[in-house]
C-alpha cells in the first residue's frame, strides 16, 4: 500500500526490481519475434512460474506469495513494458482463480491452486458469448444437472489461450433467465478440465497480440463433475465478481506502463530528430501533447493504486477500480496516438514497437469492459443516476 508520500515500500520496490531482472532477459526482439511467429512466450511464462511470481496474490498455504493486489499490480506493471503478449500470457494465473480462493472448498483449493501457481496448468476463461457480450445475464451456454455431473452445451467467444489450455473457468446458466427473480441469478461457475473431445477451440484471426490466441469455443455435451462447481448453484455471477475488480486494477496498471513505454519512445525521438535545424521536441505542437500524456498516465496510476490499497484492506473499491481502468485505457491510447504522430513515418516500423503498442491500446478501450459501461457504472453507482440499461 502507498504511504503518505505516495511511494512504494522497500519490499514493494524489491518486487519490481526482481521482476525487472526477468523481463530484462527478454528484450524487444524476443517479443517482436513472438508476435511475428504467433508463438506463445513459453520461456517467459516458465521463468515467471519458476520464480513464484504467478502466485503472488495466492494464499501461502497453497504455494502462493500471500501478497495483495497492490503487489500484483506492481508486478504486472513491470511486465507491461513488453506489451500485451507478456501480460496476457500470465494474467489468468495471477487473478483468474480468485473466485476459487474466495468461494472454493479446501479440497478444490488444494487440487487447483498449486498447479496454476506452478505454471503446470493453463486456463481458458469462458464468459463472453456471441449473443451476450457485456450483458452476462443473457448467456445461453446451459449446464443441466444429471446425477453426479452436469452436461454443458453452448458457445463462448474471445476465449484466451484456448489453443493450449488444459483447464477451463466456465460460467453457465443452470436456471432459465425468465425463471429467476433477478436476471443475474441462475448462473453457475465451474473450473474443470478443458476436454477437447467435447470442446472445439477455433482461433480468431486478429490485428493485435498475435503471440497469445483468442478463440471461439464450441461446447458439445461436456460432462463436468459436481466437484468442479465453485460454490452454490445459481450464484456463479456473484462469485465471478470477486475477480473483476482485481482484473480491472491489474489491466489498468499494465496499460499505464504501456503508455509510459511509448511516451518515453516519443520523447527520446523528439529530442534527437532534427527538422528545420532544430529538434522537433522544441516545438510546442510536439511537446505539449507528450506533456499531457505524462500527466494523464500518472493520474491514472494514482487512481489504480488507490483502488488496490482499498481492495487489499477489505474496503469497497468498485468505483476506483473501474475509474482507474478507464483513465489508464484512455491515457495509454492517447500516449500511443501522440507517439505515432511524433515518430511520423517511423511509427509504423515494427522495430520501433510504437505501432504494436498503439494497436494494443485500442483493445484497452474495449476489454475486459468497455469505456461506455464504466461510465454507466459510475453514473448509477457513484452519482445515483437512473440506469440507462
Amino acid at each position: 500500500m502507498y504511504d503518505a508520500s505516495f511511494t512504494f515500500t522497500p519490499d514493494q520496490r524489491a518486487i519490481r526490481d526482481a521482476v525487472q531482472k526477468i523481463c530484462d532477459k527478454y528484450g524487444e526482439q524476443y517479443w517482436i519475434d513472438a508476435e511475428r511467429e504467433h508463438r506463445f512466450p513459453e520461456e517467459f511464462v516458465r521463468e515467471m512460474a519458476d520464480h513464484g511470481w504467478l502466485g503472488i496474490a495466492m494464499p501461502e498455504e497453497y504455494g502462493g506469495g500471500g501478497m495483495g493486489i497492490t503487489e500484483a499490480a506492481i508486478m504486472m506493471q513491470t511486465v507491461g513494458q513488453h506489451g500485451g503478449a507478456a501480460t496476457s500470457s500470465i494474467n489468468v494465473n495471477v487473478f483468474g482463480l480468485h473466485p476459487v480462493v474466495r468461494h472454493g472448498t479446501d479440497e478444490q483449493k488444494r487440487r487447483w491452486l498449486p498447479p496454476m501457481i506452478q505454471g503446470k496448468d493453463r486456463a481458458a476463461f469462458g464468459v463472453t458469448e456471441p449473443n451476450a457480450g457485456l450483458d452476462t445475464s443473457r448467456i445461453e451456454t446451459r449446464a443441466v444437472r444429471d446425477g453426479g455431473h452436469y452436461v454443458v452445451n453452448g458457445r463462448k467467444m474471445f476465449t484466451t489461450t484456448a489453443q493450449s489450455a488444459n483447464k477451463f473457468m466456465l460460467i453457465t446458466r443452470t436456471t432459465p433467465r425468465e425463471e429467476c427473480e433477478k436476471t443475474l441469478e441462475g448462473l453457475t461457475l465451474f473450473y474443470t478440465d478443458f476436454d477437447r473431445s467435447c470442446i472445439e477451440a477455433r482461433e480468431v484471426e486478429k490485428f493485435v497480440r498475435h503471440a497469445v490466441d483468442i478463440n471461439a469455443v464450441f461446447i458439445d455435451n461436456l460432462k463436468i463433475p459436481v466437484e468442479d462447481r465453485i460454490g452454490e448453484e445459481g450464484r456463479g455471477f456473484y462469485y465471478l465478481l470477486d475477480g473483476l475488480n482485481p482484473e480491472r486494477i491489474l489491466i489498468g496498471a499494465e496499460h499505464v506502463e504501456k503508455g509510459r513505454v511509448v511516451l518515453n519512445k516519443a520523447a527520446e525521438y523528439a529530442k534527437e530528430r532534427i527538422v528545420f535545424d532544430r529538434p522537433i521536441g522544441q516545438n510546442q505542437a510536439i511537446a505539449h501533447p507528450l506533456a499531457e500524456s505524462w500527466m494523464e498516465l500518472e493520474a491514472a496510476n494514482l487512481m489504480l493504486f488507490k483502488a488496490a490499497a482499498l481492495y487489499d484492506n477489505g474496503e469497497p473499491c468498485g468505483p476506483e477500480a473501474n475509474a482507474g481502468k478507464y483513465l489508464a485505457a484512455e491515457a495509454s491510447f492517447k500516449a500511443a496516438s501522440n507517439a505515432m504522430l511524433t515518430l511520423g513515418g517511423y511509427s509504423v516500423a515494427s522495430e520501433f514497437i510504437v505501432e504494436r503498442f498503439y494497436r494494443e491500446a485500442i483493445i484497452g478501450r474495449i476489454a475486459p469492459v468497455s469505456l461506455h459501461m464504466i461510465k454507466n457504472y459510475v453514473a448509477s453507482n457513484v452519482l445515483g443516476l437512473p440506469k440507462s440499461y
